[in-house]
């Protein structure tokens, strides 16, 4: 099983936001979307989960095309964590994670037991069944973050998208909820911001440059000085993680300030 995107090209209002996307997803594997803010990378994720329509090209679900499976389907299969949540309205964390059981029912079904435990293991599998009866809406960020891999899981879909998973949570978090995800056992494709979290826990990443994937491969191969020059405009040296030789961006002063 595998996730594809095909000479994927999306426009938003009347102007072309990425260009001829190619990325493969393969099975059980971690990868990353990695650029600058306004590269494309919700753009792409967001055409994915049908948010956006593609102006040409092909995604791809084990070689079907996702735009022609019904939405009840494509949503068996594949699970999405946005950078923010949509709903307006008060929801307990347990009826937050409910919702990733509607696309196994029809129409109007009430909740059968089957659905209650398989919302408690979710919460049990992120660690938040203390929360279940806590309103969303007044959760810390990494609380937050938690409860929607939770219907993520909840959803027993086999893709998991995510969207900057890690954005404005303090380290603990960010460890946590890679570390989460990580061993979900499910294939994942994330838009990540920091680029020695995505070395650290990516089994491949693809580099996005104005729309427009440059590069791609191992973290080690891809995340390099030069390449985070060129694309974030960035002053960096990469040094290995001590621990599993991941490449690590650390930031260099200017050169007149190193210079003094």
């Amino acid at each position: 099983m595998s996730l594809e995107l095909v000479d994927l090209s999306v426009d938003l209002g009347g102007r072309r936001i990425v260009t001829d996307i190619n990325v493969l997803v393969p099975d059980g594997q971690f990868v990353g979307l990695l650029g600058p803010n306004g590269s494309g990378k919700t753009t792409i994720l967001k055409a994915i989960y049908r948010v956006n329509r593609p102006a040409s090209g092909r995604i791809l679900l084990d070689g079907r095309d996702l735009m022609e499976l019904p939405a009840q389907d494509a949503a068996r299969r594949i699970a999405v964590v946005a950078q923010e949540s949509t709903i307006e309205f008060a929801l307990t964390v347990r009826e937050m994670v409910m919702l990733g059981r509607v696309p196994h029912k029809r129409g109007f079904e009430r909740d059968r037991a089957e659905d209650h435990e398989v919302v408690a293991q979710a919460l049990a599998r992120v660690g938040a069944s203390e929360l279940s009866h806590r309103n969303f809406h007044e959760l810390s960020g990494g609380e937050k973050q938690r409860v929607l891999i939770a219907r993520a899981i909840a959803q027993q879909a086999d893709h998991l998208l995510l969207d900057e998973p890690t954005n404005q949570l303090d380290v603990r978090y960010q460890v946590e909820v890679l570390e989460l995800v990580r061993g979900l056992g499910v294939t994942v494709f994330a838009a990540l911001h920091d680029l020695a979290l995505a070395a650290l826990y990516c089994d491949s990443v693809h580099l996005l440059s104005d729309g427009r994937v440059i590069d791609h491969g191992p973290p080690e191969a891809v995340i390099t000085a030069s390449a985070i020059e060129r694309v974030y405009q960035a002053d960096v040296v990469v040094v290995p993680h001590p621990d599993t030789g991941a490449p690590q961006p650390l930031p260099r002063r200017r050169r007149s300030e190193r210079n003094r």
